[in-house]
């Protein structure tokens, strides 16, 4: 058997595990698939599991690999990664792969374009090894991988960089043999970072999450080791759950900042420039024919609800606070009024009606006291109440301090105009933005390139007087 052979299972399971894990190094013949199994694959934490993992590797991946290309494989643990080493000349592997237009340069779903080997997927049994290859390299199994609870779990296809048509391509192929992804979050500003437009650590690959309740009717690994995991897995749940077809899947939409990062030359130029409301949306963008495009589109009347051009809510040290207004000529330019406010009468505000607005110049606009809440909450917080500038239950804080001291306050800058509220105190700060739909919805365009895909502009002080 060689590469230049039809395809069949081994090789689709082959392509897979490359196209998920392979990386070309600059020598002419080194080549290694990269598994970034993390704690789930350490030798540290589960020698027993990693002993299999090994086990896989040398009596299920090598006969393979040296089947097919004539390369020998051997493997490299380290703590939170294993390799694959292939040795051997590369020249059929790389000659596979440029006939399937795959670059062979440096990490191979970087840039892969997979739609000529899903092309050559001619049956669900192909389709499933070659999804059991990306399986084995990229799928999580870790328990985290949940949806909210133990209940749920699933089976996430981790994946780095930008390339969005292969998180597309690689979803229509899930559905072709009836396995439905659960959820996409997409490496995007709007997906990663919805509230704070200042925080820059957006970029944290992509995930493709499955129900493994469905995984496991359509999908397959080759690795015992992933078999087993799955099986523990769904052991904590009580009940079979089976994921709904797109369109009628549940779509909750909620409010997202816009991000400067939408406009990073790195994002390809479908996506780049776009806002989006909910990750089904750039299923729409990208044409996929599963995306639920009239639920996307019942959403376009109310943009000015779900697309706040300043942040929801940032939090961080005063000084890191002050030099964001400082760098905005928009915040620079305000007019603020310090006002010391009660954190005992916000909090009966709050309980009152917890979706009031404050310093609102009219009934639909103003600083949503929830958020406001939840501000204060790390304002006030021992060190030991935050996950990072996350309070634990922002309630629970507000009400032990209110108890401890019920004189306790805080103060905001209120500006002229409705940009951010600005709180202050304990050495830290906040800025809340407000919603204010009539304003916003005006910053909104449809591309004219494509009228799925939205366009935001920036805000300036006319927007705000001519309110």
């Amino acid at each position: 058997m060689d590469a230049k052979v039809s395809m069949n299972t081994d090789k689709a399971y082959l392509l897979g595990l490359i196209i998920g894990g392979g990386i070309f190094g600059d020598a002419e013949d080194v080549f290694r698939v990269r598994l970034p199994y993390k704690k789930w694959g350490s030798y540290l934490e589960n020698p027993q599991r990693a002993g299999q993992i090994s086990r896989d590797i040398m009596n299920v991946v090598s006969p393979m690999f040296r089947n097919i290309y004539d390369l020998i494989v051997s493997f490299e643990a380290m703590t939170n990664v294993w390799y694959i080493l292939c040795d051997g000349d590369t020249t059929a592997l790389k000659a596979d792969l440029s006939n399937y237009g795959i670059s062979c340069d440096g990490e191979v779903r970087a840039d892969a374009d997979i739609s000529k080997v899903c092309a050559q997927l001619v049956d669900d049994n192909l389709k499933r090894r070659f999804v059991a290859g990306l399986a084995d390299s990229i799928g999580s199994m870790a328990k985290s991988q949940r949806r909210f609870t133990d209940e749920n779990q699933i089976l996430s296809f981790e994946i780095k960089g930008y390339n969005f048509n292969f998180v597309c391509d690689l979803c229509r192929l899930l559905h072709s043999i009836n396995c439905i992804p659960d959820q996409v979050n997409w490496n995007h500003p709007n997906i990663h970072c919805t509230n704070d437009p200042y925080y820059l650590d957006w970029d944290k690959g992509f995930k493709l999450r499955i129900l493994l309740d469905q995984y496991t009717q359509f999908g397959a690994f080759a690795f015992r080791t992933k078999a087993e995991s799955l099986q523990e897995n769904r052991s904590l749940q009580q009940q079979t759950h089976t994921a709904l077809p797109c369109p009628e899947q549940r779509m909750n939409v909620t409010a997202s900042c816009v991000h400067p990062a939408e406009n990073d030359i790195i994002l390809p130029e479908q996506i780049r420039g776009g806002h989006y409301i909910h990750y089904r949306h750039f299923c729409a963008v990208l044409g996929c024919e599963h995306a639920p495009c009239d639920k996307i589109l019942s959403q376009f009347s109310r943009l000015g609800e779900l697309i706040i051009p300043f942040p929801i809510q940032c939090r961080d040290s005063i000084s890191r606070i002050d030099a964001i207004i400082a760098s905005d000529p928009l915040l620079a330019q305000r007019s603020y009024s310090d006002i010391t406010v009660s954190v005992s009468s916000l909090l009966e505000s709050f309980q009152s009606n917890a979706n009031s607005r404050l310093y609102g110049t009219d009934p639909n606009n103003g600083y949503p006291i929830k958020v406001v809440m939840q501000a204060v909450a790390y304002i006030i917080a021992d060190d030991e109440e935050l996950f990072g500038k996350r309070p634990k239950g922002y309630l629970k804080i507000i009400t032990r301090h209110i108890q401890d001291n019920p004189a306790l306050s805080v103060l905001f800058r209120k500006p002229d105009l409705l940009t951010p509220l600005v709180i202050v105190g304990n050495r830290r700060g906040a800025l809340i933005g407000a919603d204010n739909p009539t304003v916003y919805e005006r910053l909104v365009m449809r591309s004219s390139e494509n009228n799925l895909k939205l366009n935001v502009r920036l805000i300036t002080e006319e927007d705000l007087r001519d309110a």
